[in-house]
């Protein structure tokens, strides 16, 4: 019986390890993918990640569960999926917040650069510069020349401090030398409201959030901040053609991992998101919900991200913005 009892337990071990090496080997994935969304849920962004979960679902076979972890814009989330195991079973929608973040924030908790690993980028949304129609200014030159003559005294709204809005404003302050006044909202939508209804003169938001109420003559566009028009307001200058190279804010989205997730796994899922932004289903959704569909290798997006810390670091420090 004993002999037995020996002979079960052997076998039971070697099932098991046997069982172990076969998971091992399995091709990825073999089980539920984990994305997590730094954000509210409802919001844009939360839209984006529920698109881009759903066609990873189709492309990958395994199902990819939402998991919404907002707070301190958006580096709650962030931190947390950059604590989780590097195995391609979590990944993480990350935007400008995670290149401005690190300049806003003595302790941030993670590194940006060497606790994640960029996939790809996925979507961007140009922004747009607009004023009140009370502002006596047609072109961005003339916007620039009256706060000149009038500093501390005009106005820019924002989603809030250290939102990318915020640093559109205040990137518009270094490059011209110019003193706006920044006064943040709780969000980039209710500082439109506050332009709308006349407490501020200027806001930076998306595209999409402004083509409603400028078509409504509610507010004046002055610059799309892109490299190219957008076909949403084609009469817009870009802010080059407007006199103002370099005054440049995107939105961008992307995906990624934690550090040391193996590179054959980033490969497969920058290749599978690649896809998706390349496919007619793909883009139509995304450029439906107000996205443009982006896409990358992981060592341009990682190049990009570091590029983008850089800038958005000399913006924060010349603007005198203490970090939390």
């Amino acid at each position: 019986m004993q002999k037995l009892l020996s002979r079960m337990l052997a076998a039971a071990f070697a099932i098991a390890a046997i069982s172990a090496a076969l998971a091992a080997d399995a091709p990825y994935p073999a089980k539920v993918v984990r994305m997590i969304l730094p954000f509210p849920p409802g919001g844009p962004t939360d839209i984006l990640g529920r698109v881009v979960g759903q066609k990873l679902t189709e492309n990958l076979g395994q199902p990819v569960v939402i998991d919404n972890r907002p707070g301190a814009g958006g580096n709650v989330g962030t931190d947390y999926a950059s604590k989780q195991a590097p195995d391609g079973y979590t990944i993480v929608l990350v935007s400008p917040a995670l290149a401005i973040s690190p300049s806003l924030y003595k302790k941030l908790g993670y590194d940006p650069v060497k606790d994640l690993t960029m996939v790809s980028l996925v979507a961007q949304i140009p922004n747009v510069l607009l004023v009140h129609p009370s502002v006596p200014a047609r072109t961005l030159k003339d916007f620039v020349q009256l706060a000149r003559g009038n500093p501390d005294t005009l106005n820019f709204g924002s989603g809030g401090v250290g939102t990318g809005q915020h640093l559109a404003g205040e990137m518009l302050n270094v490059l011209t030398k110019i003193k706006l006044v920044h006064v943040p909202y709780k969000g980039s939508n209710q500082a439109m409201m506050g332009m709308i209804g006349g407490q501020i003169e200027m806001v930076v938001i998306g595209i999409p959030s402004a083509v409603q109420q400028v078509q409504a003559g509610r507010v004046r566009a002055l610059a799309v901040l892109a490299g190219e028009r957008s076909p949403m307001l084609p009469n817009v200058p870009t802010s080059k053609e407007a006199g103002f190279a370099g005054f440049e804010v995107l939105s961008w989205y992307g995906i990624a991992a934690p550090a040391g997730t193996p590179r054959e796994i980033v490969a497969r899922l920058s290749g599978e998101l690649n896809k998706i932004m390349k496919s007619a289903d793909g883009r139509e959704r995304l450029t439906a919900a107000g996205f443009d569909p982006a896409f990358s290798t992981p060592e341009y997006f990682s190049e990009f991200l570091q590029s983008e810390i850089m800038r958005y670091a000399k913006v924060v420090k010349a603007a005198g913005i203490q970090p939390e």
